[in-house]
């Protein structure tokens, strides 16, 4: 078995390789955590290696599976198998369990139904083992009729209706689907090797979502980090502004004044630089396939709203008006901005199908004065016309009247040009970059913002 400071250091490289930053003085911190709590109880050693690791409550969804692995409830297998095994008992029992809310039962019993009903191979319980094996045989979905009759039975009474009682077992259900889940894992990692295991598990934080497949959930959870995320851009955008504002060397007058040293410039001489804030213009598709990557960049720009002169938003789904007001008030209820901007904004015409060409064309048309040498414009949209005119010449004047325009597309590169995609044709026109996640909205953010 691996000493304890060999599991810690392994934790850390596990959470390294899934993305999380911990430098030095954080694996020494978590040492310092396990020395303190020991190993006696195993949640406290859950909270205190998390407070040393981690930087924000997101990285919890990395962290817990990682932690299951290296710091296991228990080690190796009951061995009882299938002959043994009675499904219905174990059911029942599962049920008692989720009425009460029993975690440790609920965790036992995890063990013996990865344990009866999740062995494959050869000989069944010898190869692997599988959670959603499991889960298809135990079902434990459907005990939701069941353990709310069992409540019932025994005088409880819901909280405050059946509708929330209901909520509350389906969140039980979904807490012990998660236990056999690293139940699983945690057996395949015995066999397989723990590191091996770490590193390859199938998780997704928030910044590594995929803006074109995030559920509602996921979306609120990329909405709480915009202000993080905004304050590490104010951070890096203000130092790249400081390294700017010193100007470059004034080849010229370096010389001139290397005259006096025998022709070696001792003293160069830089060119100063009037710093000037700069403009920056949002072009943003709000139609229903990519509206959860707009809303969150329009409030992402909104947070930074400091770092520009003027920020000026426009949505548009084949029609485009101004919503820069709306984005202003709508960050103090977020998740309904979408909503905000349908009902508010003039962003549809005879029918609802996005339509680039028509909105480029709109845009020069009714907004080109907002654009100007300082001005730099981010289309946001996956280019996806219906088959309508892509108004080339509309965006080629854009790109002419703007310092720069950048064009950011949620779909993957490789469904550029598929189906009814025009991302072909306007990347020959402006630079298109391909921006799936927050993380790299991020990068391409900080890069690309001019100072």
């Amino acid at each position: 078995m691996p000493s304890v400071a060999d599991r810690v250091t392994s934790l850390v490289r596990a959470l390294r390789s899934h993305g999380i930053r911990i430098g030095t003085g954080e694996s020494v911190d978590a040492a310092q955590a396990v020395a303190a709590l020991g190993l006696d109880d195993r949640e406290h050693l859950r909270e205190g290696l998390a407070a040393a690791l981690l930087h924000d409550q997101g990285q919890r969804a990395v962290f817990d599976p990682v932690f299951d692995l290296y710091f296991p409830r228990a080690v190796d297998a009951p061995g009882n198998g299938p002959e043994t095994f009675d499904r219905e008992e174990l059911r029942e029992r599962l049920a008692q369990a989720l009425a009460v809310n029993d975690l440790a039962a609920m965790a036992r019993l995890a063990a013996e139904a990865v344990d009866g009903l999740g062995g494959y191979g050869a000989v069944p319980g010898s190869d692997g083992f599988s959670a959603q094996q499991t889960l298809d045989r135990l079902r434990p979905q459907t005990l939701l009729a069941q353990v709310m009759a069992g409540i019932r039975a025994g005088g409880g009474e819901a909280a405050f209706t059946d509708r929330i009682e209901a909520d509350e077992i389906r969140r039980r259900i979904e807490a012990f689907r998660e236990q056999v889940r690293g139940e699983a894992r945690r057996r395949v990692a015995e066999r397989r090797g723990t590191d091996e295991i770490a590193r390859r598990m199938p998780i997704t934080t928030a910044d590594r979502t995929d803006f074109l497949y995030a559920g509602k959930a996921q979306l609120a959870e990329l909405r709480r980090t915009v202000h993080p995320l905004a304050r590490k851009l104010a951070t890096r955008l203000a130092a790249r502004r400081r390294r700017a504002a010193r100007g470059h060397i004034d080849l010229r007058r370096t010389l001139r004044g290397s005259l006096s040293t025998g022709g070696v410039p001792m003293r160069p001489v830089l060119r100063k630089r009037r710093p000037a804030r700069p403009e920056l213009v949002l072009l943003c598709d709000v139609s229903g396939s990519v509206a959860g990557f707009a809303s969150f960049t329009m409030l992402l720009v909104q947070a930074l709203h400091d770092e520009f002169s003027k920020v000026r938003v426009f949505a548009f789904v084949n029609r485009v008006d101004e919503v820069t007001d709306l984005i202003a008030r709508g960050t103090a209820d977020a998740e309904g901005l979408g909503g905000r901007i349908a009902a508010e904004a003039a962003i549809t015409g005879w029918h609802g199908s996005s339509d680039y060409g028509t909105a480029l064309g709109e845009f020069v048309e009714r907004y080109e004065g907002v654009l100007g040498p300082r001005t730099s414009v981010f289309v946001l949209g996956d280019a996806r016309n219906n088959q309508q005119d892509p108004n080339l010449p509309a965006l080629r004047r854009i790109a002419r009247t703007a310092r720069r325009v950048h064009w950011l597309n949620p779909e993957p590169r490789s469904l550029w040009d598929t189906g009814d995609s025009a991302a072909g044709v306007y990347a020959d026109a402006v630079e298109m970059h391909e921006c799936r996640t927050a993380r790299q909205l991020s990068a391409l953010v900080g890069r690309l913002l001019p100072v």
